[in-house]
């Protein structure tokens, strides 16, 4: 069984009108909100094998929070351009490229893509993800190849905001 956790970064700072989109940082409600999503998922998921992100600074910054979290080393967390600005299409190629041997995986980015991608693959809908959210997929008996519209099991969907179940 293949398992991804697809996880919009945590709330960035638009701060500093001049500066570019692809450097925006996280705001003080982001450094919050991280570790505690970090946690809670960690509190429901085995060790993931592969963080994929985008190199966008807040992307990043949320995926190397989550790395501190589970001890998973920073340097090891792929960065990967096509996440990025990306629709369904560059988003589904990346996972169709993981390698098989991985069972899990968390894939950082932005919306809309990260909602979009969520509803392509899951079995059920998921609203707008907000910042910091998280989407779990499980897909049985296929490769990372072979994943395709609907083939995923949506099983989690976590936010900073809701309460505990």
């Amino acid at each position: 069984m293949k398992t991804l956790y697809i996880i919009r970064h945590a709330k960035s700072s638009w701060d500093d009108s001049n500066q570019p989109d692809f450097e925006r940082p996280l705001n003080k409600r982001g450094t919050h909100d991280a570790p505690i999503m970090a946690r809670r998922l960690k509190n429901k998921l085995f060790k993931p094998e592969l963080f994929i992100s985008s190199p966008a600074v807040r992307a990043f910054t949320t995926a190397k929070i989550f790395a501190g979290e589970y001890e998973y080393p920073v340097d090891k967390i792929v960065t990967e351009e096509r996440i990025y600005e990306a629709g369904i299409r560059e988003l589904i190629s990346v996972v169709n490229t993981i390698d098989d041997k991985v069972q899990s995986a968390l894939l950082f980015g932005h919306n809309p893509g990260l909602t979009s991608l969520s509803n392509f693959l899951g079995d059920q809908a998921v609203p707008e993800m907000p910042t910091c959210s998280i989407v779990g997929l499980r897909f049985n008996d296929v490769r990372w190849g072979e994943i395709e519209r609907f083939s995923g099991e949506c099983f989690l969907f976590d936010y900073p905001k809701k309460s505990d179940d």
